[in-house]
């Protein structure tokens, strides 16, 4: 429970700051959603004909009500034009199913394709245009981000996720599409499911067999205080993200996009950038202009990256089936024993201990992230 009570809290200080031109609406005539999570739509006043779609998806112990209220997507859909849909969790808990085969796999149902029957529906009913559709989330709402980019790359065009894990991270053998309580994944949520950058990639492959199109475009936040979803999540997101896309960290910028935040570019910073928040908790806040700026939406931008390989940046690989593959590699090594290829290696706020593994060295990433390389 402190989990989502530490998530709730973090957004009952947001508010939409201005009057809106429209209102919440819940689509009641949506019902292609297999696991009963509900459709709520904003379709500002000022809509375009073909609308770009943003999908903003709430934390645990959230609802669409709340994250609409909690941030300002909306506000700026009456400036833009743009749609927003909300996504409401069917769970006891508010939380997103991202742990089971079904959620994970493309259409292989569970909660990740009923929000795609909700894209689909906007674009049938509202106007939405299916060229420029783009997700964000908070905490599980963030995990689904990196889930719905992973299993439907054909469907989205980019992501921001705030606080969340590895697409796949949370996967636990046995958790339904249907559970009450979607599956928790301990050794994630501490950070210490510590894969290489190929095999983060393969698994995301994994999810949609055979797909060679592109793949979404990725923004990701996390804070180096988070004691929910802990800081080395973002260091696997980010392994994850340059294989799937090709890129390698080219540098980092401190300073922003405000004080105490470093941006850490991949490539020429147009397919993939991790945003580390010293001393910030969970969850981010929510950075809108930012967003909406990677979402091509409040900027004139190339929209859609370049297909890459589907073996990744690494060389060949073999597309795995629809289960995800487990693992087990911990990023704290026992006292004095040897650190993994990958594995955390020093940092603030780490206490593990060990040397690296033979062939590879402790290199610096940030001050609260090394890894062996």
């Amino acid at each position: 429970m402190r989990f989502l009570s530490a998530v709730a809290a973090s957004f009952a200080l947001g508010g939409v700051a201005n009057a809106l031109t429209s209102s919440l609406q819940q689509v009641t005539g949506f019902t292609s959603t297999p696991t009963g999570a509900k459709m709520y739509i904003y379709v500002p006043t000022t809509k375009k004909t073909l609308a770009p779609i943003v999908v903003a998806i709430h934390y645990c112990q959230g609802t669409a009500q709340a994250y609409f209220s909690g941030s300002q997507y909306a506000n700026y859909a009456d400036t833009y034009g743009y749609i927003v849909i909300y996504p409401n969790s069917p769970s006891s808990g508010g939380c997103w199913d991202v742990a089971s085969t079904a959620s994970l796999t493309h259409n292989g149902g569970g909660d990740s394709q009923t929000i795609v029957n909700m894209v689909n529906y906007a674009v049938s009913h509202y106007g939405g245009d299916a060229s420029r559709v783009y997700v964000t989330g908070s905490s599980s709402g963030a995990m689904m981000t990196n889930v719905l980019a992973g299993a439907y790359p054909d469907v989205f065009k980019a992501g921001s996720a705030y606080s969340g894990v590895p697409d796949g991270c949370f996967y636990v053998a046995g958790s339904t599409a249907n559970m009450a309580t979607p599956g928790w994944n301990n050794q994630c949520a501490n950070g210490q499911l510590v894969k290489t950058a190929q095999q983060w990639g393969d698994q995301v492959r994994g999810y949609y067999p055979g797909y060679t199109g592109p793949r979404p475009k990725m923004l990701l936040w996390h804070g180096t205080a988070d004691s929910i979803l802990l800081y080395p999540n973002l260091a696997e997101e980010l392994k994850e993200w340059s294989n799937v896309l090709g890129v390698s960290q080219t540098q980092s910028i401190a300073n922003n996009p405000q004080s105490g935040y470093t941006k850490l570019v991949y490539g020429d910073g147009s397919t993939l950038v991790g945003y580390s928040a010293q001393g910030v908790g969970h969850t981010v806040p929510i950075h809108e202009t930012v967003d909406l700026a990677w979402f091509c939406i409040s900027t004139t931008c190339a929209d859609t990256p370049p297909p890459v390989s589907s073996t990744g940046s690494t060389g060949p690989t073999s597309v795995a089936t629809t289960s995800p593959p487990a693992a087990t590699t911990s990023s704290t090594p026992p006292s004095g024993g040897t650190i993994a290829h990958w594995g955390q290696c020093a940092g603030i706020g780490w206490t593990g201990s060990g040397t690296c593994e033979a062939g590879t060295t402790c290199k610096y990433s940030n001050d609260w992230y090394s890894q062996c390389l």
